[in-house]
């Protein structure tokens, strides 16, 4: 359904400044973040993409490859969000099993299926091929379970697995406990598709390779005001204006009110992640021995893996509001000590937090909000490999059309409530929890 677009209500003036990077692992390791200056004046392009998340820095890469000219707009700087500070995970799949989404979207479910859990190696793919310094490594994926039903459940998807040819087995006993270093697990499922990278680094180096295949990219540049304009559409920023025949909204997590409702039709969702100092080799090599990604079953999930630098990078749902300290999660520090009580004592660093998008039915969502109008968002804890096979995918739609797209393309639809988001996250992350402890 076609909005009118209105002018945002927003304090952006000329003298706009970036919001600096919030401290973490991350931003103390990550390769340096290539220039990417305002735009000053009046710029075109054949697309305009406004986000420099995962989605829109590989949708840029992916157009520029095809020779179109992108601009991309970033209102700090790229990787700023939820993209520079996630746990650094690639899984494979959607939140969904393949028979749910199969029986709910016929041809195209089996597409979404091979779609995402080709995710991770198209991942690892663009690393290789652009050469990115992301200390990025497919070690895998396990997915690990607490207690007799959620191994139930496992023993039931790795079959669906077998069934479809996927390269999954299931780890118990010594050899569940070999992988992970704790008796904690009832059942795990390894996925050696999956792995980790250091995901700012990661964006950083999406940027670097876009911008080396021709497209523009500008930091420090929000989109004021969307509107349709002559041949296509006009996007207002704070030093100038850029004209596009298509527009992308990329801006997943952090989407305001730029474009009327859109906003309504996800929940900008935190999840926190705390990161010890590198922990000695002897000790380090007792922690997550397989050194893959692991993440727990259960309706609120941790997750956690042990980087290059022997730093045990671990996190879960949080406080629905910025971190400005550790306290809020010092639950992290206590579930790696009740994993591993050999940690007790170790130093811990750096703890932040940032908006991930989720999606009333846990699937990515892209809609055509008006002519030569889209957006694509909501991954729903699955983002670095999803949002990066998503641009691709996206690069095809935007100049071939629909026609072979692995994913729905849906009306946008505002959820209802929405206003009260985190008082409904709170209360289902309390109830979530308490069935989780009781094994229901």
């Amino acid at each position: 359904m076609t909005q009118a677009p209105l002018r945002r209500k927003l304090p952006f003036m000329p003298g706009y400044t970036p919001r600096p990077l919030p401290r973490s692992l991350y931003a103390a390791t990550a390769i340096p973040a290539p220039p990417t200056p305002p735009l000053d004046g009046d710029a075109t392009a054949d697309v305009a993409i406004i986000g420099g998340g995962f989605t829109g820095l590989s949708t840029a890469l992916h157009l520029a490859e095809r020779g179109v000219a992108v601009t991309l707009i970033e209102a700090n700087e790229p990787g700023w969000g939820a993209s520079g500070r996630n746990g650094g995970q690639v899984n494979p799949g959607l939140k969904h099993t393949p028979d749910e989404i199969e029986a709910k979207h016929g041809e195209l479910g089996r597409r979404m299926v091979a779609f995402s859990h080709a995710a991770p190696d198209y991942v690892f793919d663009l690393v290789r091929r652009f050469q990115i310094r992301c200390a990025a490594r497919q070690g895998g994926t396990l997915r690990a379970a607490i207690g007799r039903k959620p191994a139930e459940e496992l023993r039931r998807l790795q079959k669906v697995y077998e069934e479809r040819g996927h390269p999954t087995r299931l780890l118990e006993g010594a050899a569940l406990r070999e992988a992970t270093g704790t008796d904690f697990y009832t059942l795990g499922l390894l996925d050696p598709r999956g792995g980790d990278l250091n995901p700012l680094s990661y964006a950083r180096g999406l940027a670097g390779a876009a911008m080396a295949l021709g497209a523009r990219i500008h930091g420090g540049t929000p989109a004021l005001a969307l509107r349709p304009g002559k041949d296509g559409w006009e996007i207002a920023t704070p030093k100038g204006r850029l004209r596009a025949g298509q527009v992308l909204l990329a801006t997943n997590g952090y989407t305001d009110s730029l474009w009327p409702g859109l906003a309504r039709s996800l929940v900008p969702l935190y999840s926190s992640v705390r990161a010890s100092a590198p922990i000695p080799q002897k000790l380090a090599a007792s922690i997550v021995p397989f050194r893959g990604s692991v993440y727990e079953t259960g309706r609120v999930t941790v997750y956690y893996r042990v980087d290059d630098g022997n730093r045990l990078v671990i996190g879960s749902r949080g406080p629905q509001r910025d971190l400005t300290s550790p306290e809020p999660v010092a639950y992290l520090v206590a579930h790696a000590e009740l994993l591993w009580p050999q940690l007790k004592g170790i130093e811990w660093a750096e703890a932040w937090n940032g908006q991930l998008a989720y999606t009333e039915d846990h699937t990515p969502h892209v809609h055509v909000l008006a002519p030569g109008l889209y957006a694509a968002y909501g991954y729903n804890g699955r983002g670095v490999a999803m949002a990066s096979h998503m641009g691709k995918a996206l690069a095809g739609l935007l100049t071939e059309g629909e026609a072979g797209f692995d994913m729905p393309i849906t009306p946008m639809q505002p959820i209802a409530f929405h206003r009260f988001w985190k008082l409904g996250v709170w209360s289902e992350i309390a109830r979530m929890r308490v069935l989780d402890k009781l094994g229901l």
